[in-house]
C-alpha cells in the first residue's frame, strides 16, 4: 500500500521553509501532494496557475510528488486524493494554536485523516510567505529565503507593481 501525505497551503510564493517541510516529508511517505488552496479572501502575488507551474518546476525530477490546486475543504481534499495524512508546517507557539484548531475539526469532520505537524528548520522559523512578499516590496534581499528562480519571479513581479 502506498502512504501518500497532502500538503496544503496558499504558496504565495513557495519558500525555503516550504521546500524543507516538503522535503523531508518525502522522507517519510512514498509520496506527497502539493495541494495549493484556493482562498478567495486573499489577494495573491501570483495566480494559481503561476503557483503551480513554479511548485512543477522545482519538483520537476521527482515523480513522489503532485502538484494541484483546489478550492473548498482540505480535509474533503485529502480524502478524495486518497491521503490518509495532511501535513502542516509548523514556526512558532502561534501557527501551533491555530494549527490545533484546524486538525480537531479535521478530525471531526473526517477521522480517518490524521494531521501530521512538522517543525520548519531553524534556518527557516521566521519565514513567512507574507514576509518575503513584504521584504521584496520595499527592496530587500529575501535570497536564501525562496529558490533561486522563484526569487527572481518575485522580484520581476514587485517592478511590475
Amino acid at each position: 500500500m502506498s502512504h501518500i501525505a497532502l500538503y496544503p497551503g496558499s504558496f504565495d510564493p513557495f519558500t525555503n521553509g516550504h521546500l524543507g517541510i516538503a522535503q523531508r516529508a518525502l522522507q517519510v511517505f512514498d509520496g506527497i501532494i502539493l495541494a495549493i488552496a484556493i482562498n478567495s479572501r486573499k489577494t495573491p502575488l501570483f495566480s494559481v496557475d503561476e503557483r503551480l507551474a513554479m511548485i512543477r518546476e522545482l519538483f520537476a525530477d521527482d515523480s513522489r510528488v503532485q502538484v494541484t490546486a483546489f478550492e473548498g475543504l482540505t480535509v474533503k481534499q485529502a480524502r478524495a486524493m486518497g491521503a490518509k495524512v495532511i501535513i502542516r508546517g509548523l514556526r512558532a507557539v502561534a501557527d501551533f494554536e491555530y494549527e490545533l484548531q484546524m486538525a480537531n475539526m479535521n478530525r471531526k469532520l473526517e477521522p480517518t485523516v490524521e494531521t501530521l505537524f512538522m517543525m520548519t528548520s531553524e534556518e527557516y522559523f521566521f519565514v513567512s510567505s507574507q514576509n518575503v512578499k513584504e521584504v521584496a516590496f520595499y527592496g530587500g534581499d529575501i535570497s536564501g529565503l525562496v529558490p533561486p528562480f522563484i526569487d527572481s519571479l518575485i522580484r520581476a513581479r514587485v517592478a511590475q507593481r
